[in-house]
């Protein structure tokens, strides 16, 4: 386990990869141009400390871990996930180290095979809390530097070589120099010569600079790190972003709107006519926008509709104020009610 600290959050689709062997998913992202970035996600490994467990599809907040890292890197050009084929979020290259099972510095070997690009982020997919700006963070101070890596410290100070950002190039330059070394020592060919070998094996011999950051750091090797994922995206100060992107995944919805205006307007129903009117109300919002197939613009121009006329709904309420008489139907007067048991 990554050690976690309860500390505030940091500043915090992919195409076909070239290579033979690589299973690609259904249909490409827009590529990222030639500044982009490619992803490396490892996720075959034996998860020894949770039983066995298909660690990669345990879900925290209702999404599994795999799909939660495949977000946070989506704007990389080609994402590689080094582990057996599954169902995912959005599509991505498959491969596997040879053999199965060879460890760390074996399946980065094998996703970075089938990577274009300088900037490579290489993460495991186990980090719950890891997002989108962590990763601009990590590939802008790469590209700010003249470091071969950057990679993230944990609460305890402890390198996390495994969400970082690296140069490509370096890589394969280390990588090649420790299969040259087991080759010479006698190991067997092909990518056995990197299997078993530790991680710290290719970053002693990197120059890294490191960021600090407690919470996207945070892995799940255990079932109590997997008590704490879950018991953290529960609080109140995440919760709601949480499940708003869980729902959005849920749904096929890729659509950022502004939260205030939806939760003003629920209050708004919900004050001025009738607490159901606050769900409906939103429910509304969304549909018409839908129909109108308009983008964060349209759910907010529908809003701003559905919100004045909850006001004017309230204002009549208050201008029936405590006259009885105020506030009823129109009716004709001689209009005589209906007695009927069921009306």
């Amino acid at each position: 386990m990554t050690a976690y600290e309860h500390a505030g959050d940091p500043g915090a689709g992919s195409d076909p990869a070239p290579g033979a062997g690589a299973r690609q998913g259904r249909e490409p992202a827009p590529d990222a141009g030639p500044a982009g970035y490619d992803a490396v996600v490892l996720a075959g490994g034996a998860a020894r400390r949770l039983g066995g467990a298909d660690k990669p599809g345990l879900r925290v907040g209702g999404r599994p871990l795999l799909d939660r890292v495949l977000a946070a890197c989506a704007g990389a050009r080609t994402t590689v996930v080094v582990a057996d084929v599954r169902p995912t979020a959005r599509p991505v290259t498959w491969t596997r180290e040879d053999p199965p099972g060879g460890g760390p510095l074996a399946a980065l070997a094998a996703g970075l095979r089938h990577t274009t690009a300088e900037h490579v982020l290489v993460v495991s997919a186990d980090l719950p809390f890891l997002a989108g700006p962590t990763v601009g963070r990590l590939l802008s101070a790469l590209a700010a530097g003249d470091a071969d890596g950057v990679l993230l410290t944990d609460a305890d100070g402890r390198d996390q070589p495994l969400v970082a950002a690296y140069r490509a190039s370096a890589l394969r330059r280390e990588l090649t120099a420790l299969a040259r070394d087991r080759a010479d020592r006698g190991a067997p060919a092909g990518g056995a010569h990197l299997t078993g070998l530790p991680l710290r094996r290719l970053t002693g011999a990197l120059r890294l600079t490191r960021l600090p950051d407690a919470v996207a750091s945070f892995d799940c090797d255990t079932w109590d790190d997997i008590a704490t994922a879950r018991a953290r995206i529960r609080e109140h100060g995440h919760v709601l972003d949480e499940w708003i992107s869980a729902a959005k995944a849920e749904l096929g919805i890729d659509l950022d709107v502004d939260t205030k205006v939806l939760l003003d307007l629920a209050r708004d129903a919900a004050h001025g006519v009738a607490r159901p009117a606050a769900p409906l109300t939103t429910f509304l919002v969304g549909y018409a926008a839908g129909r109108a197939q308009g983008g964060p613009e349209a759910v907010a121009e529908t809003a701003r509709k559905a919100a004045a006329l909850a006001l004017r709904w309230a204002e009549e309420s208050a201008d029936a104020g405590p006259d009885p008489e105020r506030g009823k139907p129109d009716v004709a007067p001689d209009a005589t009610p209906d007695t009927r048991p069921d009306a």
